[in-house]
Order: C-alpha cells, then sequence, then structure tokens
C-alpha cells in the first residue's frame, strides 16, 4: 500500500512496506502503476466520431465510425418510438493508416441499412460487444421526387474557431434539415486534429446524411484522411458522384483535380468523363422531367470577389482555365451550360457570396426586375464562411457587375428544393445571433439548355 505524507521540508517522502523513497521516484511509480497493474496498452474499441451518408439507393442509410483497434462493426436499430434494436446489420472495418510521422492507424467501420421506410425516423447505435456508441437518430431520406428537402450548406468549418458549429448542432438536433452539405475544407495533421474534427462534427452527422466534397486542405498526402474517412456514393472515393433527391440531381466535383497534379493527371481526365456522362444521362428527357434542377457543388468557385488574390480573382484562374489539359470555363463550365445546371455551389472564400446569373464573366439575368425568375445562366453561391483558424477573408472594393450580395459575417445557408420550378435560399449570420442576411428564390419554369435561349 503506497502512503504519501506531506512535511514542512523540501523533501517528500513515501513509505514502501519498510522503505522510504524520494518524491520523484514515488512519482515516477505512480505514474507507472497502470502498466504495472495490466501489463498491456490501453484497449482502443469504442466506437466514435460516427457520421451518416446516402448511398444514393432509396430506403438506405450508410453508417461510418471509427475505432482504433479492430473490432467487428455492426448496427442495431429500430423504428423510433418501437421496439429499441430490433434490426441488426453488419458491414466491414478498413485499417487506415495515416501518412504522417506518427503512422496512426485506426479502423474505418461502415454499414450499410437498407430496406428502411422513407420518412420513418429510426434510433441506432454503433459498435460491437467490445463498446457501443451513444444512441442516435435519423430520418430515412423520402424517395418522392414530390418531396421538398431541406439542405444546410457550407465550406471551411474548421476545428478552430468553428463559429457556426453550436448553431448548427441545434438546429439539426431541431430537426431542421434533411441533409448537410460540406463543401469542401476540413483539418487534417497526423490524423489528430482531423478525429477532433470528426468528434466535433458528429452531434451534426450522426442525425442527418453528412455529404461532402475535397477541398485544398484535405490534399495532404494526396487526400488519404479524405478518402478513408468518408462515404458517398459511387466508387470514387467520395472525390466525385452525383445523387438524387425531391426534385433534384446533386453532383459533388472535386476542384482540386485542377490543382494537385502531382498526384496524377489521370484523376482530371476521369472526373471530366464521369461528369460528362452522368450530365447526359441526367438529361435524358425522361430522367429531368422528374428531376428538373441539376445541382452543383465543388470547393474553388469560378467566381469571386474576394481580395486574397486565390485562384477565383484571377480572370486566367485554374477554375475557369486550366492551362494544362482542359477549359474549365469552355470545357467544364461549357458542358455544364450546355446540359442546363441551374444551381452552383461554391466554399473556399471565407465570405459569403451571392452571383447574379452569370457565364463567361457576363450577366444573364431573367429580367431587370426578377433576375433569378427564368435565368439564362447558372445562379453561383459561395458559402464558406462557416468559421475556420484563417478567420474572414477580405473584399475587393470594386467588385464585378456579376456581384449581387456580399458578406463577411460568420455563417452558413440554408436551401431547400420546395418543387419543380422553385428553390429558396437563405444566408444566415452566426455574428448577428442567427438573422437571416439575405435570401433569394429562384425560379425556373423550364430546365435544360433551351431554358436559356
Amino acid at each position: 500500500m503506497f502512503c504519501v505524507h506531506s512535511f514542512p521540508s523540501r523533501t517528500v517522502l513515501l513509505h514502501l512496506g519498510a522503505k522510504m523513497l524520494p518524491a520523484y521516484a514515488a512519482y515516477a511509480m505512480l505514474s507507472l502503476a497502470p502498466i504495472l497493474v495490466l501489463g498491456v496498452p490501453p484497449i482502443w474499441t469504442q466506437p466514435e466520431q460516427v457520421h451518416l451518408s446516402y448511398p444514393g439507393v432509396p430506403g438506405s442509410m450508410l453508417v461510418t465510425w471509427t475505432t482504433f483497434n479492430k473490432t467487428e462493426s455492426k448496427v442495431e436499430y429500430g423504428v423510433l418510438g418501437g421496439r429499441l434494436f430490433d434490426m441488426a446489420a453488419t458491414g466491414s472495418a478498413s485499417l487506415f493508416v495515416d501518412s504522417g510521422e506518427e503512422k496512426r492507424k485506426m479502423y474505418i467501420h461502415r454499414v450499410t441499412l437498407t430496406g428502411l421506410k422513407p420518412a420513418s425516423a429510426y434510433a441506432y447505435h454503433c459498435g460491437s460487444d467490445a463498446g457501443w456508441s451513444d444512441v442516435f437518430y435519423f430520418t430515412a431520406l423520402n424517395d418522392s421526387t414530390s418531396f421538398s428537402p431541406r439542405f444546410a450548406l457550407y465550406g471551411d468549418l474548421g476545428n478552430e474557431n468553428p463559429q457556426s458549429l453550436a448553431r448548427l448542432q441545434k438546429e439539426t438536433q431541431l430537426g431542421m434539415y434533411d441533409v448537410i452539405l460540406h463543401i469542401g475544407k476540413w483539418p487534417h495533421d497526423n490524423a489528430r486534429i482531423g478525429d477532433e474534427f470528426m468528434r466535433q462534427i458528429q452531434s451534426i452527422a450522426a442525425y442527418v446524411p453528412y455529404m461532402t466534397c475535397p477541398g485544398n486542405h484535405e490534399a495532404t498526402y494526396n487526400f488519404s484522411n479524405y478518402r478513408n474517412r468518408f462515404s458517398m456514393p459511387g466508387q470514387t472515393e467520395s472525390l466525385w458522384y452525383s445523387w438524387d433527391l425531391g426534385s433534384a440531381h446533386i453532383i459533388s466535383l472535386s476542384t482540386e483535380v485542377y490543382f494537385y497534379l502531382m498526384f496524377g493527371q489521370e484523376l482530371l481526365f476521369k472526373q471530366y468523363e464521369w461528369l460528362k456522362k452522368d450530365l447526359e444521362e441526367a438529361n435524358k428527357p425522361e430522367n429531368r422531367a422528374v428531376r428538373p434542377w441539376i445541382i452543383t457543388m465543388g470547393h474553388r468557385p469560378m467566381y469571386c470577389s474576394d481580395d486574397d488574390q486565390d485562384d477565383c480573382t484571377k480572370f486566367d484562374s485554374y477554375v475557369l482555365l486550366s492551362e494544362y489539359f482542359f477549359l474549365w470555363e469552355a470545357d467544364i463550365c461549357r458542358e455544364i451550360s450546355f446540359q442546363g445546371v441551374d444551381l452552383e455551389l461554391w466554399a473556399h472564400e471565407h465570405t459569403y457570396e451571392r452571383l447574379w446569373p452569370v457565364y463567361g464573366d457576363k450577366v444573364y439575368n431573367g429580367s431587370t426586375e426578377q433576375p433569378y425568375m427564368n435565368p439564362k445562366a447558372p445562379v453561383h453561391i459561395i458559402t464558406g464562411s462557416a468559421g475556420c483558424r484563417e478567420k474572414i477573408d477580405p473584399f475587393n472594393p470594386n467588385p464585378k457587375e456579376w456581384s449581387a450580395f456580399r458578406s463577411r459575417d460568420y455563417g452558413y445557408t440554408r436551401m431547400q428544393v420546395v418543387n419543380s420550378t422553385h428553390v429558396y435560399l437563405e444566408q444566415v449570420s452566426d455574428d448577428q445571433y442567427g438573422k437571416v442576411i439575405d435570401s433569394i428564390w429562384v425560379v425556373k419554369e423550364k430546365h435544360g439548355f433551351s431554358a436559356w435561349l
């Protein structure tokens, strides 16, 4: 038995049987006590970093989480209000070794739930008999084309200075959103900051599908943290993909393939060919009739009026003009134009900016009185002010004519695809305690390239 006594002198002694040890030796032995007793390092089987995503198949939901030792991958769930955990599904875990100096190892677990009833609420927990997560709940997405989904969308939410996080956590748990769109950029450093960030967003992402696209900060070690941690539809390691919800076809793109050519040029070609085929499929008359809205999201915007010398501030930017391979504006953006993409969502700039309908650096409003009524070009929204370590960006005092509204408040965007003709967007200022500081209705009575003629 250890007994520590205090004395007026600077030397503190500890009795160990008949012997007495100096304080420094006593403290050293106390610090080793867990190892002396257990003889083994800690076992990390407790699930953490729980997040949902939509696999793109009606009646399904994908649950992803992390452990630091290998365990089984299991989700127990049931209809909320009914018998708890009366259903179960199993999946698999993959070992991810971060490429940082520490070579940290973790297991990423994935379990897909199927046969869910549209619009029904479910309670679930994930893990194994070696450890279970807290109990969470979600609502299965409605697969009807008349469904009016509600989104929160933002980019550049960081582990440090996540200004909008608390408000988003509360609103998500109040049931205000059906889906979250995180438009790129989260922190990674030996995967430790990434771990902490994933723990922070669990209080959002464990309750609604958390749909993502890669940003510039994810580029470390060839986007390995992003590729391994997230579980988006398709077979592209979440780099680009598409899915349907309500009357919208939603496309997630990687703008980073134009900037990190050291990781391979083939990704640039693959994404372009994939996008071309995806848009052609979405524009088949039978598909566009039921999902008339085509919405894209990507991290780095084509246009912006920030005064920080970022890519989008340059007329010959890499995103608008890739000098190596494609003209993004002349090929990707022309592809988007010819296929009649309606709305383009961006981040990267730590500001909020709404643009008039724009193509080729020119404004194509529906009319002077109602610019977003039957616009003749895509509508661009930049929403990168959720809050991160780099704070807020400055604006150019002389923006181009396509800039309609700008704000340097921390905040995020809400969007609702109301029906086949109406989409509503509003910007929430966290600086102003949740005040809506900007809003628009985009109204399109006709969709597709012919609507712009």
